[in-house]
C-alpha cells in the first residue's frame, strides 16, 4: 500500500497545490460533481458536437445518477425536464442506446423523492407508456417497465397510469416471450399495483378510464342516476375535457357497444348538468350524433335518437324520456 507524501485535506477538500490554507484555495468534492452535471446538463441544452454531444451527455449521466449527490445537484438544475424529451421510441442503434441510457437515467432518478416529484410535473409517464408499447428491445422495455413500477406508488401518479392505459399495455406485454427474468417480475408487480389503483379509484376515475381508453360498456354506472347527480360538476374538469373525448369517441368508434353508450352518456349528461344542451351544442356534438339516427345497429339508433331528443327539448321534459 502506497501512501502519499502529500498533507490531507480535511472535510472532504483537497489541497489545490498551493501552501496556503485559504478557504478559496480548496475545492470539494460536491463542487467538481456539481459543475460536471452544470456541464452536461449544458450539453442536454446546447450540445457541443451535433451528434456526440448529447449522447455523451446521457451516456455519463447513466453511470453519475448512481450517486445520491448527483442525483440532488441533476434536479436542482432541472435537468430532468431536459431528459423526458430523450424518452421516445427509436428505431436505429445509435438511437436505441441513447432512448435506453435517458430510461437509464430515470430509472436512477425514480429511487430519489425530489427528482419523482418533479418528474410528475412533466410527460415522462405518457412518454414511458409510449415506449414500453412500441419498442421490441428488450433492455429498454425492461428500464422503462422497472421505472414504472418504481413510480407506480407514487402519488397520484398510479392512477394517471391507469388513465393511460397500462394495465391494457401490461397484459399485452405479457403475451409476448420476453427472456429476461427481471423484466418478467417488473410485469407482474407492474400488473398487480394497477389492479390495486383501480380498485381504489372513485367511480368518477372508473368513469373517466373507461371513456380515456375508448372502449364504453353497460356497467352499471352509466344508468345510475345517483352516479350522474354525484359527479356531474366533474364534468367540468380541464376545460370538460371527458366530455370532449365522449365526443371524440362519436367520430373515431366503429363498435356500436361503444357508439351506444357514448349516446346514451351524453344524453345524461344534458339531463342531469345545469347547462347541459348548451355545452354539448357549443361542442358542436348535434351533428355527430344525428349521423349516427342513420346507424346499422338498432342501439345506436335509440341512443342516439334519445340524446337528440334531449338536445331539442331540455332537461324540463327529460323525465318522459328515460329508456
Amino acid at each position: 500500500m502506497i501512501v502519499s507524501a502529500r498533507p490531507k485535506a480535511h472535510d472532504s477538500v483537497v489541497v489545490n497545490g498551493d501552501a496556503s490554507y485559504s478557504k478559496s484555495k480548496f475545492t470539494t468534492l460536491d463542487d467538481v460533481l456539481k459543475g460536471l452535471v452544470d456541464w452536461l446538463c449544458g450539453q442536454l441544452r446546447k450540445p457541443s458536437h451535433p451528434t456526440r454531444g448529447v449522447p455523451t451527455a446521457v451516456n455519463s449521466l447513466a453511470t453519475l445518477l448512481r450517486e445520491p449527490l448527483v442525483r440532488s445537484s441533476f434536479v436542482q438544475a432541472e435537468g430532468v425536464k431536459l431528459l423526458v424529451p430523450l424518452i421516445s421510441p427509436a428505431s436505429t442503434q445509435q438511437s436505441i442506446q441513447l432512448l435506453y441510457e435517458a430510461c437509464l437515467c430515470l430509472w436512477l432518478l425514480s429511487y430519489y423523492e425530489p427528482a419523482v416529484e418533479y418528474i410528475a410535473t412533466t410527460r415522462a409517464l405518457p412518454r414511458l407508456a409510449e415506449v414500453v408499447k412500441s419498442s421490441t428491445k428488450e433492455k429498454v422495455v425492461r428500464v422503462a417497465v422497472l421505472t414504472l413500477r418504481n413510480l407506480l406508488s407514487k402519488g397520484t401518479l398510479g392512477a394517471q397510469m391507469v388513465d393511460l392505459g397500462l394495465p391494457q399495455i401490461v397484459v399485452s406485454l405479457k403475451a409476448q416471450a420476453w427472456s429476461d427474468e427481471d423484466l418478467l417480475e417488473a410485469l407482474d408487480q407492474l400488473e398487480e399495483g394497477l389492479k390495486d389503483n383501480i380498485k381504489k379509484l372513485s367511480s368518477f376515475d372508473k368513469y373517466k378510464q373507461e371513456v380515456l381508453l375508448g372502449h364504453l360498456d353497460w356497467s352499471p354506472m352509466h344508468k345510475d342516476p345517483v352516479f350522474w347527480r354525484d359527479n356531474i360538476t366533474n364534468f367540468e374538469e380541464n376545460d370538460f375535457q371527458i366530455l370532449r373525448v365522449l365526443i371524440t369517441i362519436l367520430d373515431t368508434s366503429v363498435d356500436p357497444r361503444t357508439l351506444s353508450v357514448a349516446c346514451y352518456d351524453l344524453s345524461q349528461f344534458i339531463q342531469y348538468h345545469p347547462a347541459g344542451r348548451g355545452i354539448v351544442n357549443d361542442l358542436k356534438a348535434k351533428d355527430r350524433v344525428m349521423k349516427l339516427m342513420n346507424h346499422e345497429n338498432a342501439e345506436v339508433t335509440k341512443n342516439a335518437l334519445l340524446c337528440i331528443q334531449r338536445l331539442f327539448l331540455g332537461t324540463k321534459y327529460a323525465s318522459f324520456l328515460q329508456s
